[in-house]
């Protein structure tokens, strides 16, 4: 098959309309980035991303044919069915035995979020720790970085922004770089802590541009849907990713939405109501 060009404001926007063009995942696409988007100054200049994709060629195995040999049935032996008919009478219980008890585990209780009152001591101490981490990360990748980190007191999140010359080295591809990053940083701030924190790391916005590129995939995709009547699979996400899509369907009257396989491969199937 030969590639497509397409273009859109990113390439991750490029990617996902290239698959919704060639009706698959991007995990069966082969992809070139000829050009990177670029925003320009002051909205002046701007470039859009522009990307050749293709469906990737799947070459089947022949299989090797091997001569089949004739099967020769065997008389069994009779010393094999004394024993068979031995087993048979060691297999049952006697009378007096009972079956064993099965011990019920109770499964554990899920613990709610709760947003706690924290002094400035302890919310300094928090943002100290987030960025005493991200300092030393960005250090040894010799990025220079200005972080913002802000302690919402009303939500107990910490909200953690990135600003630079390149920052879509720290997003990375569909964004697993910086989903990444959240999550150590979310390791390191909640360690010793009574009451779990939310760590939310963005730059330039991507959070917000991604959600909004999710929405637009999930309203397509339940379209096609409609109009072929046949489930679609979408390519892997995180769970935050997948909350979206299932949220934006929800109350769709013509499909529904349910996530299968597991970590990091889960991904979200659209499908007819039935």
């Amino acid at each position: 098959m030969e590639f497509i060009e397409i273009s859109a404001k990113t390439v991750d926007d490029a990617i996902t309309k290239a698959c919704l063009t060639l009706e698959t995942s991007s995990d069966n696409l082969e992809i070139q980035v000829v050009r990177e988007g670029s925003s320009g100054f002051l909205g002046f200049g701007s470039k859009p991303a522009i990307i050749k994709a293709r469906r990737k060629e799947i070459v089947e195995p022949v299989e090797e044919i091997k001569p089949v040999k004739p099967e020769v049935k065997k008389e069994p032996k009779k010393e094999f069915k004394k024993e068979k008919k031995q087993e048979k009478k060691q297999e049952k219980p006697k009378p007096s035995e009972k079956p064993p008890m099965t011990e019920k585990v109770p499964a554990p209780e899920k613990k709610e979020y709760v947003v706690v009152e924290r002094t400035p001591e302890e919310i300094k101490g928090i943002e100290d720790a987030a960025r005493e981490f991200l300092d030393s990360v960005f250090k040894a990748m010799e990025v220079p970085v200005e972080i913002t980190i802000v302690y919402q007191k009303n939500t107990g999140n910490l909200d953690i922004d990135f600003s630079g010359a390149d920052m879509g080295m720290l997003i990375g591809k569909r964004g697993q770089t910086l989903d990444s990053l959240q999550y150590l940083t979310s390791l390191v701030v909640n360690k010793g802590q009574e009451h779990y924190i939310r760590v939310k790391l963005d730059t330039e916005n991507y959070r917000s541009r991604r959600k909004d590129t999710l929405e637009n995939l999930a309203k397509n995709i339940a379209y096609k849907v409609r109009k072929t009547r046949k489930p679609v699979a979408l390519e892997p996400m995180n769970p935050y990713e997948r909350r979206i899509i299932h949220s934006v369907l929800q109350g769709n009257k013509y499909v529904e939405t349910y996530s299968e396989g597991s970590e990091p491969y889960r991904h979200v199937v659209v499908t007819l109501k039935k």
